[in-house]
């Protein structure tokens, strides 16, 4: 009888902190949902005419749900082309300037000579504004999607030159003057103790680069036109229609943190630890 109670209690215990993890995970962030959209609902109703309530604007946008890659002319695409067009000008920005921001990083982070040479270069672009670099761009390209990734090239830079930078000038000089007495040869260093050691750095580094080439796009995009989802908003904001805005506005949420969790899950797998939030 004695076991049977106890059993009874050890599975009532168990579910505890299922209960609670699924309270956190699911009914807590529809809380917060929920909360927004009776926000939305209560200004749509009473404080403006002009945005739509939640409901009007998923009728209004039921065709780009249920069709987002439908062609229907030169310039009649569905949301989903234009998400795509967006991200491959993201990650061809994102990924030239990882390609320089990482080994220029290793470079300051080993030398303080380059750190005294570049840094002030580096804290004097870091705070211009990504929309100051376009007609700078335009003017060298003399084209709108070039400028466009040199744009996110440049923005996206310095969060990971910086943290590649620090994360090299972090590594423990014990684990160096272990290598120097091994005779390791300077490859060996590199891959065997200033990689690992400055890797969850990097990532943090690229994550937020990934974040500020995502928030760039949608702006480039506003002024520059063509295809993408930044280009979309300005164009329904034109026509009046704030129920597509609504929908590019989640797209465009929703977008962003898919790429976060998988440059995390990225990070996990290289580093073998949990990646914290950035």
């Amino acid at each position: 009888m004695s076991r049977r109670i106890a059993t009874r209690k050890g599975s009532r215990f168990s579910y505890a902190p299922r209960r609670l993890l699924q309270f956190d995970a699911v009914i807590l962030p529809m809380i917060g949902f929920a909360v927004i959209i009776a926000l939305w609902w209560a200004i749509a109703t009473f404080f403006t005419t002009l945005m739509p309530t939640p409901w009007e604007a998923l009728v209004a946008n039921l065709d780009y749900i249920l069709n987002p890659f439908y062609r229907r002319g030169p310039g009649d695409l569905g949301i989903g082309w234009l998400l795509l067009a967006s991200l491959r000008r993201v990650l061809l920005g994102f990924g030239l300037g990882t390609l320089v921001a990482i080994p220029v990083g290793f470079w300051i982070g080993l030398s303080p000579r380059a750190m005294k040479a570049i840094n002030p270069l580096v804290q004097i672009f870091k705070p211009v504004s990504p929309v100051a670099w376009l007609p700078i761009a335009l003017a060298i390209f003399n084209l709108a999607d070039p400028s466009a990734i040199f744009v996110i090239f440049i923005t996206s830079l310095w969060p990971t030159l910086i943290n590649t930078a620090l994360g090299v000038a972090s590594v423990p000089k014990d684990y160096l003057q272990v290598a120097e007495v091994l005779e390791m040869s300077q490859w060996r260093r590199m891959t065997k103790i200033l990689w690992p050691a400055s890797l969850p750095y990097i990532f943090t580094g690229l994550r937020i680069s990934l974040g500020i080439a995502w928030l760039v796009i949608v702006a480039v995009e506003m002024l520059t036109g063509g295809i993408g989802i930044g280009f979309f908003v300005w164009d329904e904001w034109n026509r009046l229609n704030l129920s597509s805005v609504f929908l590019a506005v989640l797209v465009i949420g929703v977008t962003g943190l898919i790429l976060d969790y998988l440059l995390a899950r990225l990070q996990q797998w290289a580093t073998h630890r949990p990646a914290t939030s950035v």
